[in-house]
């Protein structure tokens, strides 16, 4: 099982009360919630999102290329 990659999430209180709420290293992951547990939530599945469409995109701008695709493990030093 491939460890989990850990980011920063961020989660701003507006003037109304809700919370905004993105990740530092991954862009387009932005999301809100009432709550701040609401904006955690919100938060897994805007990143899943942002991912997913990642991925299709690069299948989409690749397509027609020898291209090769493998598991990449980030490994920090």
């Amino acid at each position: 099982m491939t460890p989990p990659i850990m980011w920063t999430a961020v989660f701003e209180q507006t003037d109304d009360g809700w919370f905004v709420a993105w990740i530092e290293e991954l862009p387009g992951a932005i999301t809100q919630g009432e709550t701040l547990d609401e904006a955690r939530e919100n938060l897994q599945e805007a990143a899943a999102m942002v991912l997913e469409a990642r991925r299709e995109l690069a299948i989409q701008e690749t397509q027609g290329h020898i291209v090769v695709r493998e598991p990449f493990v980030w490994a920090p030093v």
